[in-house]
């Protein structure tokens, strides 16, 4: 992944593009969506909102502002709302679909920076990223969050990114077609890098701007324990391998020391440390199922990707 050249400066404000779809998932963000929608509308032919349970007016504000509102009957989390937008969005065959926030975190503004990618057919999925260029005030907190679930979701899924968490992103048709998210939280940024990998989509970031208008609705440590929930149970179902096999490789590595250091004192007082043998014995086990689970399970996901594949042909 690199990034993006972009231009200097975006198209007018009154610039409409053909074809061009933003998909807006909100909650309860009926203080901000009308400004949100109407200013996107400057640079889309379609905005779609996504309104994911809302108790508030995020639904008719957003409506009246001129969107296309889709409404979940309860809070079903951002990987279902962006999952609802694209199913619409298919329908109406753009040429590319932009994805932002409705807490006007992320800048309409710069709506033709992160499609310009796609229309030029240099991308299959752009992100903005706020830490390519340092125009934005990111509280430290944030930042210091963000570069550890960015560093590790780049480990793991092979794609690197700068801000694997930016939800300001852009997708191509071939994209579009591919995407289906299983996560239901705001893993689904995370996720997509892996999808990326596995669908052989190419990804470029571009620079952006963020702003943080309110205090976050929720503890940036409860935030950062829904992503990494979402993020462990990626990697369990795209990396099995890596996640089974690799505290089975750790538990069998333990027991063998141990196991060792059993075998030496029988040897030398001739006396079994029962109680140790026996967490010798459930840690070389433990780690043999692990092992096993992992490699079945790789096995079992390489054919299940054969057998999509030859569907799709």
């Amino acid at each position: 992944m690199q990034a993006a050249e972009y231009p200097a400066a975006t198209l007018s404000e009154s610039a409409t593009h053909a074809g061009v779809v933003a998909i807006i998932p909100a909650h309860n963000e009926a203080r901000y969506i009308g400004s949100v929608v109407l200013m996107t509308r400057k640079h889309v032919e379609t905005v779609i909102v996504v309104d994911d349970g809302s108790e508030d007016e995020t639904a008719e504000v957003a409506e009246a502002a001129g969107a296309l509102v889709l409404r979940h009957p309860q809070n079903a989390g951002k990987g279902v709302a962006l999952n609802t937008g694209f199913v619409k969005a298919r329908e109406l065959n753009p040429r590319v679909v932009i994805t932002l926030d409705g807490d006007w975190q992320h800048l309409p503004a710069e709506i033709d920076r992160v499609i310009s990618p796609i229309l030029r057919g240099d991308a299959d999925i752009v992100v903005g990223s706020r830490y390519l260029e340092v125009t934005s005030e990111v509280p430290k907190a944030r930042v210091f969050g963000h570069w550890g679930f960015t560093s590790l979701t780049n480990a793991i899924s092979g794609v690197s990114l700068t801000d694997s968490q930016s939800g300001y992103r852009a997708f191509s048709p071939a994209a579009l077609k591919v995407l289906v998210f299983s996560s239901t939280s705001f893993s689904v940024e995370s996720e997509m890098q892996f999808l990326a990998r596995n669908h052989k989509l190419r990804v470029v970031e571009v620079p952006i701007t963020i702003r943080y208008l309110d205090k976050p609705k929720r503890s940036l440590l409860a935030h950062g324990w829904t992503v990494l929930n979402g993020l462990l149970r990626l990697v369990a179902q795209h990396r099995p391998l890596l996640f089974f096999g690799l505290p089975g490789f750790v538990l069998l590595v333990i027991g063998l020391i141990l196991g060792l250091q059993v075998v030496d004192a029988y040897n030398r007082f001739e006396a079994l440390a029962v109680g140790t043998a026996l967490i010798v014995v459930i840690l070389l086990l433990g780690g043999v199922f692990f092992l096993f689970t992992g490699i079945i399970l790789h096995a079992l996901r390489i054919l299940m990707d054969e057998i999509k594949a030859n569907l799709e042909r």
